[in-house]
Formats: C-alpha cells, sequence, structure tokens
C-alpha cells in the first residue's frame, strides 16, 4: 500500500506567532499524531522561495481512511482539546496563524514509501526542497507521473538527488499538480547535485523525447528551500 501525506503550509505573522506553533506541534500535536500511527513528522520554516515567516508540516500516513480517523480521534479526546485550546481557542484579536492551507498527495508507485533522510536520524544540519509541478491537464499530468515512475527517479537516485517522497495531489489546491520533496547537506551541494543531473545523459534524452517535455506537460513550477525545525522528525 502506497503512502499517504497531508502537507499543511501554515502562514504567520513576525512575532509570537511562530512560538505558539513551535510549541503546539512539538509538545502537543506531534506526539499525539505519533501515539494514533502518524510518523513521521516533518516540520520546516521557509528560507527561501515563499512569504517569510511560514512553515511547512509533513505527515505521513498509512492509509487514505488515516486522515479522518486521526481527526476524529483527537476531537473526542478531552485532554487532548483541553491541552491545545491555547493555540485553538483564541481571540480574533490574536489569532496562532493568518491562514493554513492542506493537500493530500498519494505516494507515486516508484517510491511507495517516505524515505527520512540519513542526516535527519543523525540530526545533522540538513536543508530540504520542496517542488510542484502543474499541468495543463490530467493527461499531461498523468505522463510526468508515468515519466518519474519509469526514468526519472532512478536518475535522481544515480546523480546524486536524494527524495524523501513524491505525491500526486488528491485534494489540494492548483491541480492538476505533484509534489515532491529533496534533501541536501546544503546550498552547495544543492547546487552541485542539480547541475550533475541536468548533464545527465540519460535524462538529456529523456527530457527531450517528443511528448514529455516541459512545454507540452509542465505549466508551472515552484520550488521552495526549506530548514527543519529542531524537533522535526524529518
Amino acid at each position: 500500500m502506497p503512502d499517504y501525506y497531508e502537507l499543511r503550509r501554515y502562514q504567520l505573522r513576525n512575532g509570537p506567532q511562530a512560538r505558539r506553533l513551535d510549541d503546539f506541534l512539538r509538545d502537543l500535536a506531534i506526539p499525539a499524531l505519533n501515539l494514533y500511527g502518524v510518523q513521521p513528522v516533518g516540520v520546516f520554516s521557509t528560507l527561501l522561495g515563499d512569504a517569510i515567516p511560514g512553515v511547512y508540516a509533513l505527515l505521513r500516513h498509512k492509509s487514505m481512511d488515516s486522515i479522518i480517523a486521526v481527526r476524529n480521534w483527537l476531537s473526542a479526546d478531552p485532554e487532548f482539546q483541553k491541552a491545545v485550546a491555547f493555540f485553538h481557542d483564541v481571540p480574533a484579536s490574536d489569532p496562532s496563524f493568518v491562514r493554513m492551507d492542506s493537500s493530500f498527495l498519494v505516494a507515486f508507485d516508484a517510491m511507495p514509501e517516505l524515505e527520512v533522510p540519513l542526516w535527519a536520524r543523525e540530526n545533522r544540519p540538513r536543508i530540504f526542497e520542496l517542488r510542484r509541478y502543474e499541468s495543463h491537464g490530467e493527461g499531461a499530468l498523468k505522463k510526468k507521473v508515468e515519466m518519474f515512475n519509469a526514468a526519472e527517479i532512478a536518475i535522481f537516485r544515480r546523480t546524486g538527488l536524494r527524495p524523501v517522497f513524491f505525491g500526486e495531489t488528491l485534494i489540494g489546491a492548483r491541480q492538476p499538480n505533484l509534489t515532491y520533496m529533496l534533501t541536501f547537506e546544503n546550498m552547495t551541494d544543492r547546487e552541485r547535485s542539480w547541475a550533475t543531473f541536468r548533464e545527465d545523459p540519460e535524462w538529456r534524452q529523456l527530457w527531450s523525447t517528443p511528448g514529455l517535455t516541459d512545454a507540452e506537460i509542465v505549466s508551472n513550477v515552484t520550488s521552495v528551500i526549506l530548514q527543519p525545525a529542531p524537533y522535526s522528525q524529518i
């Protein structure tokens, strides 16, 4: 069975919102989610490519039903609801965040499970790149997904690009689209790895194949550089 991912994006204001969100995620949300089988949970702050301050949270679910079941369990837990009141039950004059967007994704066949980086397991410095590819129609997106499944993910790995997950968006904004995450030691490692990938002969042949070029199947690409929170499990 493939993984399912919930990808949340919290838009914050400068000030106390970041600390409050950290307290909520680190001390309450992540332990509760782990208890109900949602793990690992990644938390990342924006470095480049998106509004700052902003926080992304990546939740790995074992099934499509998990996202609803976990939400219902937590809503019915009076102790949990009492503990998170400081975050949820706030006045309009003091919101915990500006907005929270959420997408629900299913893992690709060629990468059915999330891969936690070795650097995360060893708590070493690392950065992440979150990329979204939008297509003009479902058929074009299907071709791009098949391109990743058949060859591109393997080329990523061979050329030093380290994937964390690949997912097709089932519910969320700006559809149809796919989203994936890569991890790097630092920005120098990122630039070197992408340069190796772009010069790879197999990739260049695949990228130029009629019917698979970006002009034909990818209408827009967004890229966000992220750094993990100290308590992130990814």
